[in-house]
C-alpha cells in the first residue's frame, strides 16, 4: 500500500529539527518535546555507538541529567565519583567536589554509547521524534532568504532519499558539523583546539571513586625521562575496566608532531605494571577525537539555523569537558526556541531567535575568555611543570583551581573563592 502524499508530508515536517541525537541533540530535543513542540531527531548511526570520550560527568553534567528526569542511581548502572585526584610533581591531592546549592556534590561515569542512547531515548519518552540510521546532507534553503527550512537525507540500510521540513533546524552533529559548513559557517582558527586519544584496559583500578586527571606525562622508556605534552586521565568504569587517554591542546608546540595513539602507548608503559595498562589487556582500539573549544564556530544563530555542543565549539578550554557544555547549552536553545515559537508574527520569532548567541555569550563568554589564556599559558610545557610542582602543595590553591576548572561556583552567594572566580568571569570580555 502506498503511502499518501499528506502522510509522509507530516510524518517529514515538525516545528524543528534536530540533527545529531548525541548529548546536545538529544537534550535540546527532550526540552522541545517537553514544552510541546513537535521535534524531529535525526541521528546518522544506530544506537548503541560508539563515541570518543573519557566518560567521566562532573556535577555540572549532572544536574542536567537530573533536569532530565533520568534516574542516576547506582542501582540504574551510574556509577559515582567524589571528585578529582591530581597527579603531578610526585604528589597525589584528592580533592572532592564542591559542596554547592547549585549543583550535586558528586560526578558520574557511565560509556558513552550506553549513555548518549539513555539520553535519546528519554527524549523519544518526551515525545521527540527520532529516525536512526539517518544521514542528513544538505540543507534546504529558500532561495529568496538564504534561510534553512530543512534537510535532504538519506534514511535506513537502503539509503532512501528523505525530506525533512521545518522553520527551524538545530546543530548537534558535532565537531565536523556539515551542516554548519553547509550554511558557511566555518571554524575561527584564533580559537583554541584539542585532541583527545583514549582506550580501555581491564584493570583492578576499575572501581576507583575519584576522577583521576595527570598534569604530567613521562616516557620513561628510554635511557633518559622524557616530559610528553598534555593531560592524562585514568577513570574506573565499575565493569572491570578503566578508560585510560590523553589531551592535548593545539597550543603546545609539539601538537602537529606528534602521534598521539603512540604518545598514549608510551605514557601506559610508564604505569605500575600492577595496574594493568598493558597491551594484552586492552579491550578495544585506541581512538581519537577533535575538542572544540572555547566558541571556535560562530554565530550560533543564523537564518533558521541554531548551534549547539560540539558544533557550536562549547568544550570548556580549562579542562576539555563537553557533554556538560552540550547539554546546558541545548536547554538554553530550547527554552530560547519554546519562546520564540509563542511569538506571533516571524518578525517577533526573529528577534527572540537572534537573542540566543547573546545568551550563550553572557552564560559562558567572559569564562571561555579566562579559558583562553589559560591554554595559551600551558601550552608552554615549562609553565605546566611549575604549575603542577608549586600548585600542588597548596591545598587551598588547588581547591579554587578545581573550583575555576571545573566551573563550579555558586552564581550568587557561595564563598570567597566563588566570588573571585564569579568576578573574573563578569569583567572579562564575552567574544
Amino acid at each position: 500500500m502506498t503511502e499518501s502524499p499528506s502522510k509522509a508530508a507530516s510524518e517529514h515536517s515538525a516545528d524543528v529539527i534536530v540533527v545529531g541525537a548525541g548529548p546536545a541533540g538529544s537534550t535540546t530535543a527532550y526540552h522541545l518535546a517537553r514544552s510541546g513542540l513537535d521535534v524531529l531527531l535525526l541521528e546518522k548511526t544506530a544506537f548503541p555507538r560508539e563515541k570518543v570520550c573519557g566518560d567521566g560527568l562532573t556535577p555540572r553534567a549532572v544536574k542536567q541529567l537530573v533536569a532530565m528526569g533520568i534516574d542516576v542511581s547506582e542501582e540504574a548502572g551510574w556509577l559515582r565519583n567524589k571528585g578529582l585526584r591530581i597527579i603531578a610533581g610526585g604528589t597525589r591531592l584528592q580533592l572532592d567536589w564542591p559542596e554547592l546549592a547549585s549543583y550535586p556534590d558528586y560526578g558520574l561515569v557511565r560509556r558513552r554509547d550506553d549513555f548518549d542512547e539513555q539520553l535519546a531515548r528519554q527524549a523519544e519518552k518526551a515525545g521527540a521524534r527520532l529516525y536512526e540510521r539517518c544521514n542528513v546532507g544538505a540543507p534546504i534553503t529558500d532561495g529568496r532568504t538564504g534561510r534553512i527550512t530543512g534537510v535532504e537525507a538519506k534514511l535506513g540500510e537502503e539509503k532512501t532519499p528523505v525530506s525533512f521540513r521545518a522553520p527551524l533546524v538545530v546543530a548537534a552533529d558535532g565537531n565536523s558539523t556539515r551542516l554548519s559548513l553547509a550554511m558557511g559557517l566555518h571554524r575561527r582558527e584564533d580559537r583554541p583546539m584539542g585532541v583527545a586519544v583514549r582506550t580501555y584496559f581491564t584493570s583492578p583500578r576499575h572501581d576507583d571513586d575519584y576522577l583521576e586527571s595527570w598534569l604530567e606525562l613521562w616516557d620513561r622508556r628510554g635511557a633518559q625521562d622524557r616530559l610528553l605534552p598534555g593531560y592524562g586521565w585514568v577513570f574506573g568504569m565499575g565493569d572491570g575496566t578503566s578508560n585510560v587517554g590523553l589531551g592535548v591542546l593545539n597550543t603546545s608546540s609539539s601538537f602537529k608532531e606528534l602521534d598521539w595513539r603512540e604518545v598514549l602507548k608510551a605514557w601506559c608503559a610508564s604505569m605500575p605494571e600492577e595496574w594493568g595498562y598493558t597491551p594484552e589487556n586492552m579491550t578495544g582500539p585506541i581512538r581519537g577525537a577533535a575538542l572544540p573549544m572555547a566558541f571556535n564556530r560562530q554565530p550560533h544563530y543564523t537564518r533558521g539555523l541554531l548551534l549547539v555542543g560540539d558544533a557550536g565549539g562549547m568544550v570548556n578550554p580549562f579542562n576539555g569537558e563537553g557533554i556538560a557544555y552540550a547539554m546546558e547549552s541545548g536547554q538554553i536553545a530550547a527554552d530560547v526556541i519554546v519562546q520564540a515559537h509563542a511569538r506571533r508574527s516571524p518578525a517577533q520569532r526573529e528577534l527572540v531567535l537572534r537573542r540566543y548567541p547573546r545568551v550563550l555569550k553572557d552564560t559562558y563568554g567572559g569564562y571561555y575568555t579566562l579559558g583562553r589564556a589559560f591554554v595559551k599559558l600551558i601550552g608552554n610545557p615549562k609553565v605546566m611543570k611549575l604549575a603542577a610542582e608549586r600548585g600542588l602543595t597548596h591545598p587551598m590553591l588547588m581547591r579554587f583551581t578545581l573550583k575555576l576548572l571545573a566551573n563550579l561556583t555558586d552564581p550568587t552567594g557561595g564563598d570567597a573563592m566563588d566570588r573571585i572566580i564569579n568576578g573574573l568571569t563578569k569583567v572579562a570580555p564575552r567574544a
